[in-house]
């Protein structure tokens, strides 16, 4: 009987507890742990901001995993012991013959000043609802939408909250001016110069301002410090800093970097049998950028891990699985559209990536992707 041990329930983590769990014999063990009881996907944040949805509405309880041959063990990782392939939960520890690390990426709102007083988190589930009724009760002025560090997970999603947000606004006859800044010299670096003259095209047909290349330092009451000016604003919502979730840092998968790096193909760390996958990995592209840190790379990959470790489980030949770094997303703009944005990120000499028109019908293919999920994942 052999066990894998499986170290955060977000995408990644019930993608690969789920391979694994098909491709390994009934007698194995899968083992997921996560703090947190339930699972709900990032794409809800924008509508439960903006109130077209709730988190509740896909929120899914991880426990009836166990019906489906997954342990779920609840509780605070403390630390990872990658050459025993295993962790401490609660102070209890586990062990496995192999070991997932994917634990996402951690906030760090810390790191800027001012923030956690005067930014509303749109990134934290327990500060969405207080935005959201920050928003709905604004009489208007300057509602700024702010990047504070990069990479930050799901590179779009400013964006389009900043769709939505105006939207919103327009529809309610709300005064307001909307606009957008990032660190970042165009909004979406990763996806090309004619990728981001779309979006910031659409920015601008929509009446939102677009500011790249301010790097927010702090924040006191009603302004932004920049490191080359300031900025005014009567309602912020703000992305803060991410980085590698410090349990993962200190047990040497980062290798002394600031993400966990893995073989780009495999998903295994420099630990044999250790895989790592998800927003605390670092895949360096052919143009010296990172992969984006996006849940369907997430997904993906975990397939890859899956796929290895199952192989080297049953002993039998090497997997041929390999990450191809292909991948989507919807990005809203309101008005009940989405555009879609795809590509083959670890094409050479750079990133082959499209985004594709506004239409009504990409917004019901990312109400599916949410909804043929969860029914993969959760639903007996």
């Amino acid at each position: 009987m052999s066990r894998v041990l499986i170290l955060g329930g977000g995408f990644g983590g019930l993608s690969a507890a789920h391979a694994l769990r098909s491709a390994l014999a009934a007698t194995d063990e899968v083992v997921l742990v996560e703090r947190q009881p339930t699972f709900v996907m990032g794409l809800r944040k924008s509508w439960a901001l903006v109130g077209s949805g709730d988190l509740a509405g896909g929120e899914r309880r991880l426990d009836v995993l166990t019906g489906r041959g997954i342990e779920v063990v609840t509780g605070e990782i403390s630390a990872i012991e990658p050459e025993a392939k295993a962790a401490v939960v609660d102070g209890r520890r586990l062990a496995g013959d192999a070991l997932i690390v994917a634990l996402g990426a951690a906030r760090a709102p810390e790191s800027i000043p001012g923030f956690a007083e005067h930014v509303h988190d749109v990134y934290e589930r327990s500060s969405l609802a207080r935005a959201a009724e920050a928003l709905r009760s604004t009489k208007g002025g300057a509602i700024a939408i702010g990047i504070f560090g990069v990479p930050y997970t799901c590179p779009p999603a400013p964006y389009e909250m900043a769709f939505l947000v105006s939207d919103l606004l327009r529809r309610r006859g709300v005064p307001a001016r909307v606009e957008v800044f990032t660190p970042q010299p165009m909004s979406l670096p990763v996806i090309g110069q004619a990728g981001c003259d779309v979006l910031e095209a659409r920015l601008s047909e929509e009446g939102i301002d677009f500011h790249p290349n301010h790097q927010a330092l702090a924040v006191e009451p009603g302004e932004v410090v920049f490191s080359g000016g300031r900025g005014r604003f009567d309602l912020l919502l703000g992305v803060p800093p991410h980085r590698c979730p410090a349990v993962a840092a200190s047990a040497g998968l980062t290798d002394g970097g600031s993400w966990v790096k893995v073989d780009p193909s495999t998903m295994e760390t420099r630990f044999p049998g250790v895989y790592a996958i998800g927003d605390l990995v670092e895949i360096p592209l052919a143009n010296k950028m990172m992969l984006p840190k996006a849940g369907v790379f997430a997904e993906s990959q975990a397939q890859v891990a899956a796929e290895h470790i199952s192989a080297a489980l049953s002993g039998g030949g090497p997997a041929a699985a390999a990450f191809n770094g292909q991948g989507y997303c919807y990005l809203e703009v309101g008005r009940g559209l989405a555009m879609e944005v795809r590509g083959d990120f670890l094409a050479a000499p750079a990133p082959a990536v499209s985004i594709g028109a506004a239409l009504a019908s990409r917004l019901n293919e990312k109400r599916d992707f949410e909804a043929t999920r969860l029914k993969k994942w959760f639903d007996a």
